[in-house]
């Protein structure tokens, strides 16, 4: 497969996007990815094969897909956003990719009896491995890759000697790799790179419409507490409830409680959000402060709308020391550890993030566009 020529004459591409279930964040930047494929042209047939929640999809895709549930790869197993189960991941990935290659003749089927003409893996190995199998071209888009994950619990990986040599075998079946900013795993990659900027959500609506529509409109600053699909359990309600001056937001994926919602908190149900007419992005460019843990996802929505973010450790996986260490220069931060966040100690934490001056580089956030150009190019199958 020798890249990309362009070609505007030919039947409609078919693209099947194959997408990590780990989280919210690879769903969420190649929704964008597709909904920027549909805009510049219509006509292109869009299927999903993920494990990722279908009703993130359902709300904020802007065109008909065709969804598939289909596990494509085990990320690693945590019990909430914050918390990892190391040698439990390990063996869910090497049980996972020991059976890559019955995955992957399946997967073949499918994608030669739907049309495929173009796959798309963030980043699962299964989607290249099923790609190179049925003579579809495909590309990889993201910012890290897992065998540069898992080669970071090196005690966890002597049960699974295979599994790096495996991840890697599959990789190497890209025919292009789009690759995001924050990045890391990718020395030895075999296919072509291409940078792209930041693919992140722009909301569309202003801050004060969006407050006003959340009822906050006594002029306190906003907290987003946003902890993505695995959310956080035990923070103490009633202690962000007293923090002066700020009203504190979270959705229901983001935050398990029990008992009552004391006033100056916002519990909000996902799909209420949306049936709003709200979007996520639209929660983070109202917010003055997003506290979470880094994620590329979280970190590109504060830059796309301008909110600062106060970030707690995530535990250890390889990306947050690669995040941590970058995203000062564009992002308004601050560290604040466990302790502070599970006690309700934000007040301090806040006043100080604010008190920041702006960064001093604005990268560009259009790379769902600049994806989409990339992906609706014809290519050369020989």
């Amino acid at each position: 497969m020798s890249g990309v020529i362009a070609d505007p004459a030919g039947a409609p591409a078919v693209i099947v996007f194959y997408v990590s279930g780990h989280a919210f964040g690879h769903a969420a930047r190649i929704i964008e990815i597709i909904n920027a494929v549909s805009a510049a042209a219509p006509g292109t047939a869009i299927v999903v094969r993920t494990a990722a929640a279908k009703w993130l999809f359902d709300v904020t895709v802007r065109a008909p897909i065709e969804f598939h549930a289909v596990q494509c790869d085990t990320g690693v197993i945590q019990s909430d956003s914050l918390h990892l189960d190391i040698p439990r991941s390990i063996h869910e990935a090497w049980q996972f990719m020991a059976t890559l290659d019955d995955r992957a003749e399946v997967e073949a089927a499918f994608l030669r009896a739907r049309g495929a003409t173009l796959v798309v893996g963030d980043l699962p190995p299964l989607a290249f491995a099923a790609a190179y199998r049925a003579g579809v071209p495909s590309v990889a888009v993201g910012n890290f890759t897992w065998d540069w994950i898992y080669a970071g619990y090196r005690e966890a990986m002597a049960e699974a000697p295979g599994l790096i040599p495996a991840i890697r075998g599959a990789y190497r079946c890209a025919s292009l790799t789009l690759r995001l900013p924050l990045w890391g795993g990718f020395e030895d990659w075999a296919s072509p790179i291409v940078d792209l900027p930041f693919v992140a959500r722009h909301s569309r609506r202003s801050p004060a419409d969006v407050r006003q529509e959340l009822g906050i409109t006594d002029g306190r600053r906003v907290v987003l507490v946003s902890f993505g699909g695995l959310g956080i359990a035990g923070l103490p309600l009633d202690g962000l409830a007293a923090i002066d001056g700020y009203a504190v937001v979270t959705t229901g994926h983001g935050l398990e409680h029990s008992g009552g919602v004391p006033a100056g908190v916002r519990v909000l149900d996902d799909r209420d959000v949306y049936a709003r007419g709200l979007r996520y992005e639209d929660l983070v460019r109202a917010a003055d402060v997003v506290v979470t843990k880094p994620g590329y996802g979280i970190i590109a929505e504060c830059l796309a709308n301008d909110t600062a973010m106060l970030y707690t450790s995530r535990g250890p996986f390889a990306e947050y020391d690669v995040l941590v260490s970058a995203m000062p220069r564009f992002v308004r931060c601050r560290f604040l550890g466990h302790d502070s966040l599970y006690s309700g100690r934000w007040q301090a934490h806040l006043d100080a993030l604010l008190a920041q001056p702006d960064p001093l580089e604005h990268p560009r956030t259009d790379g769902a566009a600049i994806a989409a150009s990339y992906l609706l190019r014809r290519w050369d199958q020989s």
